[in-house]
């Protein structure tokens, strides 16, 4: 019979092998964002406009943008549409000096960056991005139900006047409720896979030191 220190150890072992899968699956999922670097400055007549720049770019929920700058010259600030388009630096939604600034997209959705300096703003130091939805969750439309069954009503009974038929002049439209955020993404079927293997192999090692 193996001694108990021995049984012991070997489930030390068991156990620390789990965490470094697991570790390492963390790793795996972490290393799919994607990181997108600007500099950010006034572009000159010649040179495209940083919206042409994003426009070539694909950003997801879980990307990151980061603006390279000279601090203390110029600044980020992350606007609304509106003071995007009219370059107003008065009301920014946040505010970033530090001159490399990271900025990680958690939601799908339109992010608007301007200059904190109005002149460089002016002069199309500003960027749009678009941040894709993620769709890989969401569930498939549902077939409409192919089984039904018009009812025709019966007539009305001799000397009785017939219901008027409604009006159908006038079609209502219904107002559409506004679409919901992306749920937060679920485990990716690499991560599942995975995590099935490991613990698979936790039970297997639990059941060779029965």
């Amino acid at each position: 019979m193996a001694s108990p220190i021995l049984r012991f150890n070997h489930k030390s072992n068991v156990v620390f092998s789990v965490l470094v899968l697991l570790c390492v699956t963390l790793l795996i999922q972490k290393s799919g964002a994607a990181e997108f670097a600007i500099s950010w400055s006034a572009p000159n007549s010649s040179a495209p406009h940083l919206d042409q720049w994003a426009e070539n770019n694909r950003f997801q929920i879980g990307d990151s943008i980061v603006f390279n700058y000279s601090p203390g010259q110029d600044s980020v600030l992350r606007v609304n549409q509106d003071d995007y388009t009219n370059c107003n630096t008065d009301a920014p939604t946040a505010k970033y000096t530090d001159g490399h600034t990271a900025i990680k997209f958690d939601q799908s959705g339109p992010f608007y960056f301007i200059s904190g300096n109005k002149d460089n703003c002016l002069k199309n130091e500003k960027v749009v991005v678009i941040v894709l939805a993620d769709r890989t969750n969401r569930n498939a439309t549902a077939p409409s139900p192919s089984n039904s069954t018009d009812i025709t009503p019966s007539p009305a009974p001799a000397g009785e006047a017939s219901p008027p038929s409604p009006d159908t002049g006038v079609v209502e439209n219904p107002t559409l409720a506004p679409e919901s955020p992306p749920p937060p993404s679920g485990a990716s079927p690499v991560f599942m896979s995975l995590l099935g293997s490991i613990g698979a192999f936790a039970a297997s090692s639990s059941l060779l030191l029965l």
